[in-house]
């Protein structure tokens, strides 16, 4: 059983009018094919938000800790979270984002891989510039939260254009590179959207 429509119109019955949230190029977002949703990540409620406001189904990586708590153990993988190891390489949480990705859906990724203290875009890790690399055909697309999150102040959640790699792909762009070059386009969408 899936639970993603259900938690999506709940997520958004409580965070939209909550953080009177504006969504911004979504008509951007590519209506077929694997994306590889890189946002910076300013709070714990980063997920729901950005599923809420997403036009397509997200799947998204949850620390493993997670999935050993009661009741989210069975909830998460009906949202389409599935759990990774933190701070090692965690071979299947690799194999399952690929597998996602080739198979045309979309995986979202905190490429920082925490949250910013300052609400600062952090430096990037390797893994988002792998996974845009080696996700078959899929495209990178990249998300700005602009907060801060306060109770009935603006939040604004705002997608680029998607990012074709052929050209990084055909060149072997290395995975660090990639990061940057993802991190600089969201930095680019906080700057011209505060």
């Amino acid at each position: 059983m899936n639970l993603y429509p259900l938690g999506k119109m709940l997520c958004s019955a409580i965070f939209y009018p909550l953080y009177r949230i504006k969504v911004i190029g979504a008509e951007n977002f590519p209506k077929e094919g694997g994306v590889l949703l890189c946002t910076n990540h300013i709070d714990n409620v980063d997920p729901p938000v950005v599923g809420s406001t997403c036009p397509r189904p997200v799947h998204f990586m949850a620390k493993e800790e997670l999935f050993k708590m009661p009741l989210l153990k069975s909830i998460l993988p009906q949202v389409n979270a599935y759990p990774v190891k933190r701070g090692m390489s965690d071979r299947e949480a690799f194999r399952n984002t690929l597998k996602i990705l080739k198979s045309g859906k979309v995986v979202g990724m905190f490429p920082e891989g925490t949250r910013s203290k300052t609400g600062e875009l952090g430096k990037g890790l390797a893994g988002a510039g792998f996974f845009a690399l080696k996700g078959g055909d899929a495209v990178v697309m990249p998300c700005a939260i602009i907060g801060p999150y306060k109770v009935f102040r603006r939040l604004k959640v705002v997608y680029g254009k998607p990012l074709d790699l052929t050209t990084y792909r055909e060149s072997r762009t290395s995975a660090e590179d990639m990061t940057e070059i993802i991190m600089s386009e969201i930095q680019k969408l906080i700057e011209q959207n505060k």
